[in-house]
């Protein structure tokens, strides 16, 4: 029985477990910066885990305690509250978490506090294209301005040639005052945008 239902759903965990075997393949651990733990190596890969709502920071601490190499990437936002303004960290990806795991052996995955589904077609999990997940984890990593992007993605292709993005794949937007690099998790249909400096950019005026 597959951990996944026919609209890439997860099935409930009891139906699952009364189904689940011992005989999977272990999958590898590997590091933030994608080196691999002494374990037997298996096709781990990074994959979007659905969570539910407002469940991301905890979600994203039990795969760690887990050992497993998560991502959640997170913005610096302002909030209005009725005495001051108060700067919070927010999802970038609201409702998501990003895990790396071998998806042969997804139940200690999917058996963490509040995860909902793997994001799947039909029976088979769905990783995240190597170059878009990379990309945002190294705007998460500079001190760069980030925020979600919800306007649709359009503007001329670009490869930063320097500066902390240097070799990062996007959509150049020019705005009022700024420039933006877009970059997308197609496999979510979601984007991000960051502070973009015009010399980094090769061909650009």
């Amino acid at each position: 029985m597959s951990p996944w239902d026919l609209k890439g759903e997860a099935t409930p965990l009891r139906d699952f477990m009364e189904n689940f075997t011992n005989d999977s393949t272990p999958g590898s651990e590997w590091g933030a910066n994608g080196e691999s733990f002494p374990r037997e190596v298996g096709a781990a890969r990074w994959y979007a885990v659905r969570t539910r709502s407002r469940f991301e920071a905890k979600t994203s601490a039990s795969f760690r305690e887990k050992g497993f190499a998560e991502f959640l990437p997170t913005y610096q936002s302002r909030r209005q509250w009725s005495d001051r303004v108060k700067e919070v960290r927010l999802p970038l990806f609201p409702g998501y978490v990003f895990c790396c795991f071998d998806a042969s052996d997804p139940y200690p995955v999917l058996n963490t506090p509040g995860v909902v589904h793997i994001v799947s077609a039909g029976n088979t999990p769905l990783p995240v294209n190597d170059l878009e997940i990379q990309a945002v984890r190294r705007i998460c990593t500079t001190h760069l301005t980030a925020a979600p992007w919800v306007e649709p993605v359009s503007g001329r292709r670009v490869v930063i040639a320097r500066g902390p993005l240097k070799g990062i794949e996007g959509t150049f937007v020019r705005m009022k005052d700024e420039y933006r690099l877009i970059v997308s998790i197609s496999l979510l249909r979601r984007s991000v945008s960051t502070e973009l400096n015009l010399d980094w950019v090769n061909g650009v005026q």
